[in-house]
């Protein structure tokens, strides 16, 4: 039922908005709760959200580990729980990892329509993950580059996935060979010290940073993080978790939601960054699109 994650955009876009309007609309959620694993570094994320808009329920649990030693077991984990609103009850239990991967990417794609520079013709991806797959698939979906290129800290994972995917990718063999020139970057990494580096960027491009949700983490520079517009899916989140945002002492400008309601502009002419942590009210919208799919099916 999320094939084609774009038909997500709408309910996603309308979340967002919902979500930065505060009380008014309606989606009740807090920052993620976080409970590390520490005998074997990992983590278990809790994230509960209510939307009134949607009449939707859910929690998703997700677990991610940092530098496994077998690396067929994913480095995130999730199971996404619906309820009934009206009662409390559990009406399914849901994939929360192909959740996740759709609602991530989808979230991106509509921050990048709202900032990309508008003759954008080179996406480069750094990180050849479950997320790297996802943002590829919606981004070729949805806009139209001239060029696409991979890196990867192992460079047979961005082989693998150049050989896998529907079109044509590049496999550079540095991430600056990667980014140069680039008019919008994704960096979907487990990386924990800065990958992208300012002095790299192209004036102008726009970057969505996804990886690095922990608030010890990066993977952008400080000085890409402060000579940049930063946008963000939560203030108080990115304020909590995110070390590209916490270490680097760079101001956020407005969440998604803001630029979606239309409270603040998008200034696409600039260079602009997408911090995404992933909000849990996107779980929400994205299991109840899933949940209803599968019910008109049956």
């Amino acid at each position: 039922h999320l094939n084609r994650a774009s038909l997500l955009l709408p309910a996603l876009e309308a979340a967002l908005a919902n979500f930065s309007a505060g009380a008014a609309g309606g989606v009740v959620q807090p920052v993620r709760t976080v409970l590390p694993v520490p005998r074997h570094g990992g983590y278990l994320g809790v994230m509960p959200a209510y939307s009134a808009a949607d009449d939707a329920l859910t929690t998703k649990l997700v677990t991610f580990y940092e530098h496994l030693k077998d690396s067929s077991v994913p480095s995130h984990q999730a199971t996404v729980l619906l309820f009934d609103p009206s009662n409390g009850t559990l009406k399914a239990v849901l994939d929360g990892s192909v959740i996740t991967a759709k609602r991530t990417a989808a979230v991106s794609a509509i921050a990048t329509k709202l900032l990309m520079p508008a003759f954008a013709e080179v996406l480069c991806i750094l990180g050849a993950g479950v997320q790297a797959y996802s943002h590829y698939d919606i981004f070729t979906e949805l806009f139209t580059f001239k060029e696409v290129r991979i890196w990867n800290r192992t460079k047979e994972k961005a082989v693998k996935f150049a050989s896998s995917v529907s079109g044509p990718v590049r496999v550079c063999s540095s991430a600056q060979e990667a980014v140069t020139g680039a008019d919008v970057i994704v960096t979907v990494t487990m990386a924990t010290t800065p990958i992208l580096f300012g002095d790299w960027v192209k004036p102008g491009a726009h970057i969505n940073a996804v990886g690095a949700s922990r608030p010890d983490w990066r993977e952008l520079d400080d000085e890409l993080m402060k000579n940049s517009v930063l946008f963000v899916d939560s203030r108080d989140a990115a304020l909590t978790e995110s070390g590209d945002v916490i270490l680097s002492g760079a101001e956020i400008f407005a969440e998604l939601g803001e630029v979606l309601k239309g409270t603040k502009p998008a200034l696409p002419e600039k260079t602009t960054v997408f911090k995404s942590l992933g909000m849990a009210v996107e779980d929400t919208v994205a299991a109840k699109f899933v949940y209803d799919a599968w019910s008109a099916g049956n």
